[in-house]
């Protein structure tokens, strides 16, 4: 626990870095996920922070944030985004770097075995804060892209590509597809130029995804297509899963065309 909540600590500052100097018109550019704007991205963030919050320290407040996402399955996210980035930017980041610090205190004192509530299946702290890091590893993406800006990999995506492994199985049931009947075995390339691999799974199995650590955590963010990565599949099955793969809980995404546009 208190690595990961370290290194989202980190992550958070990472992506403030990137847009605490923004001008005004910059806050609006277009990023790639359709119609969100730089201001979305760091709305949505606060967003899902005060979610996790909730989750941490009010049950009952979660339960009804959850009855509402229920009653417009297919809105919530995009109001609760275009809410946020409706504000001034100073205000948005003041807001966003709030809920942060708040998120982060909360996570300090959360019972390391306790659950909490989620949308998906209850969640320890630690479980958590990898999702929330692997989320703000994701909208910086896409701020990053808008800005033009090539950010350098750390060994921060160990925990993004960690979530990406472990949410195969979701993968295929969220498209109603049969689960692949044996595990697969996941190495990766740190990005660190050291030449370590971080591996998952059965080093004999049969079906067998390789590549640079960077690329997957992409993949499995559905920040770029998988024509423009160097992951490789080995099996049918595997080969699947590199088509379909998500990281994150809720309805399978369009993703990104070739070439790191909208699909």
């Amino acid at each position: 626990m208190a690595v990961v909540h370290a290194d989202l600590r980190e992550e958070g500052r990472a992506l403030d870095l990137l847009v605490a100097g923004l001008e005004e018109a910059d806050w609006a550019r277009a990023t790639p996920a359709p119609g969100w704007s730089v201001a979305h991205q760091i709305a949505h963030l606060a967003w899902t922070d005060r979610a996790s919050l909730l989750a941490l320290t009010d049950a009952d407040g979660f339960a009804e944030l959850v009855a509402a996402a229920l009653a417009a399955p297919d809105r919530f996210v995009d109001d609760g985004a275009r809410e946020g980035a409706a504000l001034p930017p100073g205000e948005l980041l003041t807001g966003w770097r709030a809920g942060r610090e708040a998120l982060d205190r909360a996570l300090a004192a959360a019972a390391p075995d306790a659950r909490f509530p989620w949308y998906g299946p209850p969640m320890k702290a630690a479980s958590m804060a990898s999702a929330r890091l692997m989320e703000t590893w994701a909208h910086g993406q896409d701020v990053a892209d808008a800005l033009g800006v090539r950010r350098t990999p750390t060994d921060r995506l160990r925990h993004v590509a960690r979530i990406g492994v472990r949410a195969r199985d979701y993968a295929f049931a969220v498209r109603g597809l049969p689960l692949p009947a044996a595990e697969f075995r996941v190495e990766l390339t740190a990005p660190d130029g050291s030449g370590d691999v971080w591996a998952y799974g059965p080093p004999d199995a049969a079906q067998r995804v390789s590549g640079p650590a960077l690329d997957f955590c992409l993949l499995v963010t559905q920040r770029a297509h998988r024509a423009d990565l160097a992951v490789v599949a080995r099996g049918a099955d595997a080969g699947q899963w590199l088509d379909i793969a998500q990281a994150f809980a809720g309805p399978a995404g369009p993703g990104r065309a070739p070439g790191g546009g909208p699909a």
